[in-house]
């Protein structure tokens, strides 16, 4: 009984006390000095004066492929260098197709492409099994004359392939880069990559022709946010030769296929994909460069290309012996047989174009072909 007495004593000595100091300070008025913690309770102490610097992380996706062109799987971190502007960089994250996917599924829907929409609506599948995998996400957005999303994010399977499935065509109007502004700023709200966690990985993968008409946004801007935000690019080229030739059963003429956004060396056929291109010696990542260094950029040649170019992504034709489903198909096994490297940059607050390298240093390493996003723009603050 003492013990409970004294434990009401205290108790109600501390409330007299609490409330004395509260009366001692008009309402408005600071106290003159420090209230008196509560038992128990840590001393708070003053902040410090700090300033903390927002530093992004970069992350480029690696593929590696042998002199056969089959993807190579047995590589660690230190078998990687990653440079940007010429300095060697320290890489934070390490991933072998493991990192879970957000996808942006970009497909035109104009009139021009009609004939090909049986084809697409049975790409759906593919895109849940093959390219999100188990661990996924992905939405759908459509364009011609207008850009609409169809589908926002889901890992629900049966929601995308049934957006899929349920594809109309539109207007006969491309409004690409608008598209992909739009696909870019999806992308932007998924989880961001820090030094702690990696995020997800970010993916537009694009099914239409290699033609805008009538965007306001241009490719350059639309391909800087886009490095920004660690998005990589992949491109189906759709082909409306081959359009045509789903719709009439008559003898093909001559295909105008698209031309590489640099002309080839001489006694160099000119090809439609990124990956005969590169290989036959155009080098199309300096046309990628171009097109990010110039916000007035007027890109000549295949759009699809450079924009995969400049992410670290591929662009495929669909025009020859390879079907869209094909096409997609591969893209789904890339992504998820190639490395992610990310790293904080040294020099994160200089503007300009940083240049990023990636090579192997093991000793086979000069039997490889790499491919990996030829470098970001970091635009002065305004003001």
């Amino acid at each position: 009984m003492n013990t409970i007495r004294q434990q009401r004593c205290r108790r109600a000595l501390w409330l007299l006390f609490t409330a004395l100091a509260s009366a001692s300070t008009l309402p408005g008025q600071a106290p003159t000095g420090p209230l008196p913690p509560r038992p128990g309770a840590p001393v708070q102490q003053p902040p410090k004066n700090q300033i903390k610097v927002q530093v992004a992380l970069v992350t480029t996706p690696v593929t590696v492929r042998d002199s056969r062109g089959v993807m190579v799987h047995d590589l660690e971190a230190n078998n990687f260098q990653v440079t940007d502007n010429g300095i060697a960089q320290k890489i934070s994250h390490f991933d072998l197709g493991g990192d879970p996917l957000s996808l942006v599924i970009l497909v035109e829907t104009s009139s021009r492409i009609e004939p090909l929409m049986p084809e697409m609506r049975k790409t759906g599948i593919l895109f849940t099994q093959t390219v999100m995998g188990p661990t996924g996400e992905a939405g759908v957005v459509g364009f011609n004359d207008s850009v609409d999303k169809l589908q926002d994010f889901t890992s629900h399977a049966d929601t995308i392939e049934s957006t899929i499935a349920n594809l109309r065509p539109g207007t006969s109007g491309s409004k690409l880069y608008d598209a992909m502004a739009v696909g870019v700023e999806m992308l932007s709200s998924r989880p961001q990559a820090t030094r702690e966690n990696p995020g997800r990985r970010r993916v537009l993968m694009i099914l239409s022709e290699a033609v805008d008409e009538g965007s306001e946004k241009t490719l350059g801007e639309v391909l800087r946010q886009a490095e920004l935000a660690n998005v990589t690019i992949y491109g189906v080229g759709l082909s409306t030769t081959r359009a045509e030739l789903h719709a009439k059963p008559k003898a093909p003429e001559r295909p105008n296929l698209p031309v590489g956004a640099l002309p080839p060396p001489p006694g160099v056929p000119d090809t439609p994909t990124l990956e005969d291109n590169r290989y036959a010696g155009v080098d199309l990542l300096s046309a990628a460069i171009w097109a990010v260094e110039h916000i007035h950029d007027q890109v000549k040649g295949n759009s699809l290309e450079v924009a995969a170019a400049a992410t670290g992504g591929a662009s495929l034709s669909t025009f020859k012996d390879r079907s869209i489903e094909k096409a997609i198909d591969e893209i789904g096994g890339e992504l998820h047989s190639q490395y992610t490297l990310s790293y904080t940059p040294t020099d994160a607050d200089a503007t300009g174009y940083h240049e990023i390298k990636v090579s192997v240093t093991r000793g086979n390493a000069k039997n490889l072909k790499i491919r990996a996003r030829p470098g970001y723009y970091l635009a002065p603050p305004e003001g």
